[in-house]
């Protein structure tokens, strides 16, 4: 993460406008994860999506297809395949598969190149980055005056350093909105688990007069998920989910409730104005608890869903009455909470085993997740039409599937919305005018 403002060159191709996302991107050399986005100023490649390796699929030709051998269209010859790993002979199925992803992914890339570029303003952002040592190093980045022909990226200077992975982040609203950062951290050797309130005053001070707050942890050892309460019937509390269990923590206080579960608790968000927690759990099933009931008092469980897979999101809806959840099957599904039946259906998204986030944005009426093929999609809220699939600009890699983060004002109240994407050490902006 850089210490002081810096210029970053930005590759720009001039062409028509085709569709109202474009792209703009900026390099900086150790910032590669965009974890969560301030809501006060706006949070492996999949094989089965890859185009088929078989001989008869290898493009549009139509050669006959034969048992152990590739055409290649372009050279218009076959070539016998071998199975697995052959370093006398590179010629393939894995080959084959990655050689025609790359294509398809340069070819994308090339479309998105060809749009015309976008001006954007600024946007605060809390940053997650794993290091090679082991650990995670923290920050808060501002994106200021994001306009051609360059862009800054500003991280601010004083970054917070631990040695453990973090599990899962959200902001917390504790003395005022954003105040603070709630980490899940994974325990090391001796060293339990625990979660952490990181006061954001450490980063960059956002209210005049403030003065840097005080770090407080709780000991709560596997931890998977955790979400803060603006609910006012749970007033500055924060939940964690853990395995067969989920700890609602008060942190003035320091009472605990805790309610046992029939699996590992992966996603967790508070309503706002329902007294409800709504959790999804490794098992597929979601289930709501009713804040208002004790500790294993009965009728806890407001409301219970179920998926085919583990759970890895849920987001609630504005009104309330419907909540959106994603699975590890790569299932998006839209859910009444008044029948519990699912309305609609997301098609496209890529999963099979990976934690991946799901980002829900009613106002510009879109759904954004990233698939384990590294392919960032758009859907259409309202009739979930797919209305962009965003490739990586990076190949496609196991270990560096990109972060996104989404704003409907990028840069505060006369912002533009824009769609933040982090691969390795490159952040892109994706505007939309």
């Amino acid at each position: 993460m850089h210490k002081n403002n810096r210029q970053n060159r930005r590759r720009v191709r001039r062409g028509h406008q085709q569709n109202p996302w474009f792209r703009q991107h900026v390099s900086d050399e150790r910032c590669n994860t965009v974890a969560q986005q301030s809501p006060q100023d706006s949070g492996r490649a999949d094989d089965d999506e890859a185009p088929s390796t078989s001989s008869g699929t290898a493009g549009s030709s139509s050669a006959p297809d034969l048992p152990g051998y590739y055409f290649d269209p372009e050279k218009k010859r076959y070539f016998r395949l071998l199975p697995g790993h052959n370093n006398c002979n590179p010629l393939t199925k894995e080959s084959i598969r990655h050689k025609e992803m790359e294509s398809k992914r340069l070819q994308l890339l090339e479309e998105e190149d060809k749009q015309k570029k976008a001006d954007t303003n600024s946007d605060r952002l809390f940053t997650v980055n794993d290091v090679k040592v082991g650990g995670s190093k923290y920050g808060i980045i501002s994106l200021r005056g994001l306009k051609t022909p360059s862009l800054k990226v500003h991280m601010h200077e004083n970054l917070y350093f631990t040695n453990r992975k973090v599990n899962s982040v959200c902001w917390a609203s504790l003395n005022h909105l954003d105040s603070h950062i709630l980490l899940c951290l994974m325990g090391i050797a001796e060293t339990p688990g625990c979660a952490t309130l990181l006061p954001a005053s450490l980063f960059v001070s956002s209210h005049p007069g403030e003065r840097p707050g005080m770090l407080c942890s709780f000991r709560i050892p596997g931890a998977w998920s955790c979400a803060w309460s603006l609910n006012i019937q749970a007033n500055n509390c924060f939940s964690t989910g853990l395995s067969r269990r989920v700890l609602v923590t008060n942190v003035v206080t320091g009472h605990r409730q805790s309610f046992g579960t029939s699996s590992d608790v992966l996603a967790q968000q508070f309503a706002l104005m329902a007294p409800l927690l709504f959790n999804g759990c490794r098992s597929g099933e979601i289930f709501a608890i009713d804040l208002r009931c004790r500790n294993q008092g009965k009728g806890w469980k407001a409301t219970r869903l179920f998926h085919d897979s583990a759970v890895t999101s849920v987001q609630i809806l504005q009104e309330e009455q419907n909540l959106m959840a994603s699975d590890m099957a790569g299932t998006i599904k839209l859910w009444d909470l008044r029948t519990t039946k699912c309305i609609r259906q997301y098609e496209g998204h890529v999963n099979e085993y990976a934690y991946l986030p799901l980002h829900v944005h009613e106002e510009e009426g879109i759904v954004v997740a990233v698939g384990q093929d590294c392919y960032t999609r758009i859907w259409s809220f309202h009739d979930a039409c797919l209305l962009r699939t965003i490739p990586s600009p990076h190949p496609t890699s196991k270990s560096d599937i990109p972060s996104v983060a989404f704003s409907s004002r990028l840069g505060g109240f006369r912002g533009a919305p824009g769609l933040l994407m982090a691969v390795q050490q490159d952040l892109y902006c994706f505007s939309y005018n």
